[in-house]
Protein backbone atom coordinates (compact mmCIF):
# COMPACT_ATOMS: atom_id res chain seq x y z
CA UNK A 1 0.00 0.00 0.00
CA UNK A 2 1.43 3.34 -1.11
CA UNK A 3 0.67 5.21 2.11
CA UNK A 4 2.32 2.56 4.30
CA UNK A 5 5.45 2.96 2.18
CA UNK A 6 5.20 6.75 2.67
CA UNK A 7 5.48 6.27 6.44
CA UNK A 8 8.24 3.71 5.95
CA UNK A 9 10.29 6.45 4.27
CA UNK A 10 9.21 9.01 6.88
CA UNK A 11 10.46 6.87 9.77
CA UNK A 12 13.24 4.72 8.33
CA UNK A 13 14.59 3.73 11.74
CA UNK A 14 11.27 2.67 13.26
CA UNK A 15 8.91 -0.24 12.79
CA UNK A 16 5.88 0.97 10.84
CA UNK A 17 2.82 -0.74 12.23
CA UNK A 18 -0.68 -0.60 10.76
CA UNK A 19 -3.77 0.42 12.70
CA UNK A 20 -6.81 -1.40 11.29
CA UNK A 21 -9.35 -0.67 14.03
CA UNK A 22 -12.95 0.33 13.23
CA UNK A 23 -12.94 -2.08 10.28
CA UNK A 24 -9.83 -0.36 8.91
CA UNK A 25 -11.52 3.04 9.28
CA UNK A 26 -14.52 1.80 7.34
CA UNK A 27 -12.62 0.34 4.37
CA UNK A 28 -12.71 -3.31 5.45
CA UNK A 29 -10.20 -4.74 7.90
CA UNK A 30 -9.74 -8.08 6.16
CA UNK A 31 -8.86 -6.65 2.74
CA UNK A 32 -6.86 -3.75 4.22
CA UNK A 33 -4.83 -6.03 6.51
CA UNK A 34 -3.94 -8.32 3.65
CA UNK A 35 -2.91 -5.39 1.45
CA UNK A 36 -0.81 -3.88 4.24
CA UNK A 37 0.85 -7.21 4.97
CA UNK A 38 1.68 -7.54 1.28
CA UNK A 39 3.24 -4.07 1.41
CA UNK A 40 5.44 -5.14 4.31
CA UNK A 41 3.54 -4.52 7.55
CA UNK A 42 4.20 -7.11 10.25
CA UNK A 43 2.64 -5.39 13.26
CA UNK A 44 -1.05 -4.50 13.50
CA UNK A 45 -3.26 -2.71 16.00
CA UNK A 46 -6.97 -3.15 16.59
CA UNK A 47 -9.19 -1.65 19.26
CA UNK A 48 -11.05 -4.79 20.31
CA UNK A 49 -10.56 -8.52 20.53
CA UNK A 50 -13.34 -9.10 18.00
CA UNK A 51 -11.49 -6.98 15.44
CA UNK A 52 -8.23 -8.75 16.21
CA UNK A 53 -9.75 -12.19 15.68
CA UNK A 54 -10.88 -11.16 12.19
CA UNK A 55 -7.44 -9.82 11.34
CA UNK A 56 -5.75 -12.95 12.68
CA UNK A 57 -7.99 -15.12 10.53
CA UNK A 58 -7.19 -12.96 7.51
CA UNK A 59 -3.41 -12.93 8.05
CA UNK A 60 -2.75 -16.29 9.66
CA UNK A 61 0.12 -16.89 12.03
CA UNK A 62 3.13 -14.60 12.10
CA UNK A 63 2.13 -10.94 12.28
CA UNK A 64 1.85 -9.48 15.77
CA UNK A 65 -1.58 -8.06 16.57
CA UNK A 66 -1.92 -5.65 19.50
CA UNK A 67 -5.34 -4.98 21.05
CA UNK A 68 -5.46 -1.37 22.21
CA UNK A 69 -8.40 -1.68 24.61
CA UNK A 70 -6.68 -4.51 26.47
CA UNK A 71 -8.19 -7.64 28.00
CA UNK A 72 -11.38 -8.13 29.98
CA UNK A 73 -12.53 -11.05 32.11
CA UNK A 74 -14.87 -12.11 29.31
CA UNK A 75 -12.32 -12.27 26.52
CA UNK A 76 -8.96 -12.94 28.18
CA UNK A 77 -8.93 -16.54 26.92
CA UNK A 78 -9.23 -15.37 23.30
CA UNK A 79 -5.82 -13.70 23.48
CA UNK A 80 -3.96 -16.96 23.97
CA UNK A 81 -6.12 -18.85 21.49
CA UNK A 82 -5.34 -16.39 18.68
CA UNK A 83 -1.85 -15.31 19.82
CA UNK A 84 -2.98 -11.71 20.38
CA UNK A 85 -1.02 -9.19 22.43
CA UNK A 86 -2.98 -6.95 24.81
CA UNK A 87 -2.11 -3.36 25.58
CA UNK A 88 -2.50 -3.04 29.37
CA UNK A 89 -4.12 0.26 30.26
CA UNK A 90 -4.78 0.01 33.98
CA UNK A 91 -3.65 -1.70 37.15
CA UNK A 92 -6.73 -3.91 36.95
CA UNK A 93 -5.70 -5.15 33.50
CA UNK A 94 -2.10 -5.60 34.62
CA UNK A 95 -3.20 -7.77 37.53
CA UNK A 96 -5.64 -9.71 35.35
CA UNK A 97 -2.92 -10.46 32.80
CA UNK A 98 -0.19 -11.43 35.27
CA UNK A 99 1.64 -14.56 34.13
CA UNK A 100 -0.31 -14.93 30.90
CA UNK A 101 2.38 -13.91 28.41
CA UNK A 102 3.77 -10.91 26.52
CA UNK A 103 1.88 -7.63 26.59
CA UNK A 104 2.20 -3.95 25.87
CA UNK A 105 1.86 -1.17 28.43
CA UNK A 106 0.06 2.13 27.84
CA UNK A 107 1.38 5.07 29.87
CA UNK A 108 -0.87 8.11 30.06
CA UNK A 109 1.20 11.25 29.42
CA UNK A 110 -1.60 13.78 29.22
CA UNK A 111 -4.47 12.45 27.14
CA UNK A 112 -6.35 11.34 30.27
CA UNK A 113 -8.19 8.70 28.31
CA UNK A 114 -6.49 5.31 28.62
CA UNK A 115 -3.25 4.34 30.27
CA UNK A 116 -1.43 3.98 33.56
CA UNK A 117 -1.09 7.38 35.22
CA UNK A 118 2.13 8.82 36.70
CA UNK A 119 1.12 7.84 40.23
CA UNK A 120 0.68 4.22 39.11
CA UNK A 121 4.05 3.74 37.43
CA UNK A 122 5.80 2.40 40.52
CA UNK A 123 3.16 -0.23 41.32
CA UNK A 124 2.93 -1.07 37.62
CA UNK A 125 6.67 -1.75 37.54
CA UNK A 126 6.35 -4.01 40.55
CA UNK A 127 3.41 -5.90 39.10
CA UNK A 128 5.13 -6.30 35.73
CA UNK A 129 8.47 -7.42 37.15
CA UNK A 130 9.70 -10.33 35.09
CA UNK A 131 6.94 -9.95 32.50
CA UNK A 132 7.75 -9.71 28.81
CA UNK A 133 6.85 -6.24 27.56
CA UNK A 134 6.67 -6.15 23.78
CA UNK A 135 5.80 -2.45 23.76
CA UNK A 136 5.53 0.62 25.97
CA UNK A 137 3.34 3.25 24.35
CA UNK A 138 1.52 6.53 24.86
CA UNK A 139 -0.67 8.73 22.67
CA UNK A 140 -0.48 12.40 21.73
CA UNK A 141 -3.48 14.55 22.55
CA UNK A 142 -2.60 17.41 20.19
CA UNK A 143 -0.56 15.78 17.45
CA UNK A 144 -2.86 17.25 14.81
CA UNK A 145 -1.37 20.66 15.62
CA UNK A 146 2.35 20.19 15.06
CA UNK A 147 3.16 23.44 16.93
CA UNK A 148 1.04 22.73 19.99
CA UNK A 149 3.08 22.95 23.20
CA UNK A 150 1.40 19.82 24.56
CA UNK A 151 3.36 17.69 22.11
CA UNK A 152 6.71 18.57 23.68
CA UNK A 153 5.26 18.13 27.16
CA UNK A 154 4.08 14.62 26.37
CA UNK A 155 7.31 13.77 24.60
CA UNK A 156 9.31 14.57 27.72
CA UNK A 157 6.89 12.77 30.02
CA UNK A 158 7.02 9.68 27.83
CA UNK A 159 10.80 9.69 27.51
CA UNK A 160 11.15 10.05 31.29
CA UNK A 161 8.66 7.27 32.06
CA UNK A 162 10.17 4.98 29.44
CA UNK A 163 13.50 4.92 31.30
CA UNK A 164 11.76 2.67 33.82
CA UNK A 165 11.35 0.05 31.09
CA UNK A 166 14.75 0.05 29.36
CA UNK A 167 14.30 -3.23 27.48
CA UNK A 168 10.89 -2.53 25.96
CA UNK A 169 10.35 -1.09 22.47
CA UNK A 170 8.76 2.36 22.62
CA UNK A 171 5.91 3.97 20.65
CA UNK A 172 4.46 7.47 20.98
CA UNK A 173 3.42 8.52 17.48
CA UNK A 174 0.30 7.67 15.53
CA UNK A 175 -0.28 9.28 12.11
CA UNK A 176 0.04 12.93 13.14
CA UNK A 177 2.86 12.30 15.57
CA UNK A 178 4.84 10.52 12.89
CA UNK A 179 4.66 13.69 10.79
CA UNK A 180 5.91 16.00 13.56
CA UNK A 181 9.45 14.69 13.34
CA UNK A 182 11.90 11.91 14.18
CA UNK A 183 12.06 12.81 17.88
CA UNK A 184 8.57 11.32 18.15
CA UNK A 185 9.25 8.10 16.24
CA UNK A 186 11.06 6.03 18.88
CA UNK A 187 11.03 2.29 17.97
CA UNK A 188 7.58 2.00 16.39
CA UNK A 189 5.03 4.33 14.83
CA UNK A 190 1.32 3.54 14.57
CA UNK A 191 -0.20 5.18 11.47
CA UNK A 192 -3.93 4.75 11.22
CA UNK A 193 -5.86 7.33 9.22
CA UNK A 194 -2.65 8.10 7.32
CA UNK A 195 -2.85 4.69 5.71
CA UNK A 196 -6.27 5.56 4.34
CA UNK A 197 -5.54 8.95 2.81
CA UNK A 198 -5.37 11.62 5.54
CA UNK A 199 -2.37 13.13 7.27
CA UNK A 200 -4.45 13.63 10.39
CA UNK A 201 -3.25 17.22 10.75
CA UNK A 202 -5.34 20.32 11.21
CA UNK A 203 -3.47 21.97 8.34
CA UNK A 204 -0.73 21.35 5.77
CA UNK A 205 -1.45 17.66 5.31
CA UNK A 206 0.90 15.72 3.03
CA UNK A 207 -0.45 14.52 -0.28
CA UNK A 208 -1.31 10.91 0.50
CA UNK A 209 -2.88 8.48 -1.93
CA UNK A 210 -6.65 8.06 -1.86
CA UNK A 211 -7.39 4.65 -0.37
CA UNK A 212 -11.09 4.80 -1.18
CA UNK A 213 -13.04 6.03 -4.16
CA UNK A 214 -16.79 6.35 -3.68
CA UNK A 215 -19.10 7.03 -6.59
CA UNK A 216 -22.83 7.06 -7.22
CA UNK A 217 -24.89 7.20 -10.43
CA UNK A 218 -26.91 10.06 -11.82
CA UNK A 219 -30.61 9.18 -11.79
CA UNK A 220 -32.04 12.19 -13.59
CA UNK A 221 -30.88 15.34 -15.41
CA UNK A 222 -33.05 18.42 -15.81
CA UNK A 223 -32.95 22.03 -16.98
CA UNK A 224 -34.27 24.61 -14.52
CA UNK A 225 -35.06 28.27 -14.90
CA UNK A 226 -33.76 31.18 -12.87
CA UNK A 227 -35.55 31.50 -9.56
CA UNK A 228 -36.46 27.82 -9.19
CA UNK A 229 -35.50 26.21 -5.89
CA UNK A 230 -33.97 22.86 -5.00
CA UNK A 231 -34.66 20.21 -2.40
CA UNK A 232 -36.10 20.32 1.09
CA UNK A 233 -36.58 23.77 2.57
CA UNK A 234 -35.98 25.41 -0.83
CA UNK A 235 -32.66 26.65 0.54
CA UNK A 236 -31.08 27.30 -2.85
CA UNK A 237 -32.58 29.24 -5.76
CA UNK A 238 -31.11 29.17 -9.25
CA UNK A 239 -29.51 32.55 -10.04
CA UNK A 240 -29.85 31.81 -13.76
CA UNK A 241 -30.89 28.99 -16.06
CA UNK A 242 -29.06 25.85 -14.95
CA UNK A 243 -28.72 22.17 -15.69
CA UNK A 244 -28.83 19.90 -12.64
CA UNK A 245 -28.35 16.21 -11.92
CA UNK A 246 -29.92 14.17 -9.14
CA UNK A 247 -27.50 11.53 -7.83
CA UNK A 248 -28.23 8.37 -5.84
CA UNK A 249 -26.28 9.37 -2.75
CA UNK A 250 -27.35 10.81 0.59
CA UNK A 251 -26.93 10.80 4.33
CA UNK A 252 -28.28 7.25 4.58
CA UNK A 253 -25.16 6.29 2.63
CA UNK A 254 -23.02 8.17 5.14
CA UNK A 255 -22.53 11.36 3.14
CA UNK A 256 -22.93 13.93 5.90
CA UNK A 257 -25.93 16.26 5.71
CA UNK A 258 -23.59 19.09 6.77
CA UNK A 259 -22.11 19.01 3.25
CA UNK A 260 -25.29 20.38 1.74
CA UNK A 261 -24.43 23.61 -0.07
CA UNK A 262 -20.74 23.09 0.74
CA UNK A 263 -19.63 19.82 -0.79
CA UNK A 264 -19.30 18.73 -4.38
CA UNK A 265 -19.22 15.76 -6.68
CA UNK A 266 -16.65 15.25 -9.41
CA UNK A 267 -17.79 14.64 -12.97
CA UNK A 268 -16.07 15.32 -16.25
CA UNK A 269 -12.86 16.24 -14.45
CA UNK A 270 -14.43 19.14 -12.54
CA UNK A 271 -16.04 19.79 -9.17
CA UNK A 272 -19.82 20.07 -9.40
CA UNK A 273 -21.30 21.97 -6.43
CA UNK A 274 -24.05 20.43 -4.31
CA UNK A 275 -27.23 22.51 -4.53
CA UNK A 276 -29.46 22.80 -1.49
CA UNK A 277 -29.87 20.22 1.21
CA UNK A 278 -28.71 16.62 1.06
CA UNK A 279 -31.61 14.17 1.27
CA UNK A 280 -31.60 10.70 2.78
CA UNK A 281 -30.54 9.07 -0.47
CA UNK A 282 -30.39 11.86 -3.07
CA UNK A 283 -28.10 14.79 -3.86
CA UNK A 284 -28.59 17.52 -6.47
CA UNK A 285 -25.48 18.89 -8.20
CA UNK A 286 -24.87 21.65 -10.72
CA UNK A 287 -23.87 20.13 -14.07
CA UNK A 288 -24.34 23.21 -16.23
CA UNK A 289 -22.16 22.85 -19.33
CA UNK A 290 -21.13 19.28 -18.50
CA UNK A 291 -21.65 16.99 -21.49
CA UNK A 292 -20.89 13.91 -19.37
CA UNK A 293 -23.93 14.53 -17.18
CA UNK A 294 -26.27 11.78 -18.33
CA UNK A 295 -28.35 9.24 -16.41
CA UNK A 296 -26.07 6.42 -15.33
CA UNK A 297 -22.90 8.51 -15.31
CA UNK A 298 -21.03 8.06 -12.06
CA UNK A 299 -20.16 10.99 -9.82
CA UNK A 300 -17.19 10.80 -7.44
CA UNK A 301 -17.77 12.01 -3.87
CA UNK A 302 -14.55 10.71 -2.33
CA UNK A 303 -11.32 9.81 -4.06
CA UNK A 304 -8.49 11.38 -6.07
CA UNK A 305 -10.74 14.22 -7.23
CA UNK A 306 -12.42 14.69 -3.85
CA UNK A 307 -9.61 14.31 -1.30
CA UNK A 308 -10.51 13.05 2.15
CA UNK A 309 -9.05 15.99 4.06
CA UNK A 310 -10.82 18.50 1.79
CA UNK A 311 -14.19 16.80 2.19
CA UNK A 312 -13.70 16.71 5.97
CA UNK A 313 -12.84 20.41 6.07
CA UNK A 314 -15.95 21.30 4.08
CA UNK A 315 -18.08 19.26 6.48
CA UNK A 316 -16.47 20.90 9.50
CA UNK A 317 -15.34 17.57 10.92
CA UNK A 318 -12.35 15.24 11.07
CA UNK A 319 -11.23 12.92 8.29
CA UNK A 320 -11.71 10.04 10.74
CA UNK A 321 -15.46 10.67 10.89
CA UNK A 322 -15.74 10.99 7.12
CA UNK A 323 -14.06 7.63 6.58
CA UNK A 324 -15.74 5.63 9.32
CA UNK A 325 -19.18 7.07 8.57
CA UNK A 326 -19.11 7.55 4.80
CA UNK A 327 -16.87 4.72 3.64
CA UNK A 328 -18.14 2.38 6.33
CA UNK A 329 -21.78 2.99 5.46
CA UNK A 330 -21.50 2.71 1.69
CA UNK A 331 -19.78 -0.66 2.09
CA UNK A 332 -22.96 -1.86 3.79
CA UNK A 333 -25.46 -0.22 1.43
CA UNK A 334 -23.83 -1.32 -1.82
CA UNK A 335 -22.93 2.07 -3.25
CA UNK A 336 -19.83 1.50 -5.31
CA UNK A 337 -16.61 2.22 -3.43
Amino acid sequence: MENWRFFRKRAPNAVVAAVVKADAYGLGAVAASRALAKAGARTFFTATVGEALLVRKALGEGPQIFVLNGPSVEDVADFAAAALTPILNSMAQIQMWAGRGPAGLHIDTGMNRLGVGPEELAPAMTALKGAALDLVMSHLACGADVKHEMNAVQLKRFADAATLFPKAPLSLAATAGALIGPDYHFDLIRPGVGLYGSGGLDADNPALAAAATIEAPILQVRDVNAGETFGYGATFAAPKKMRTATVAMGYADGYLRALGGRGYGVLGGAKRPILGRISMDLIIIDVTGCAEAQPGARVEFLGPGAPLDEVAALAGTASYEILTTFAGTVRKTGVRG
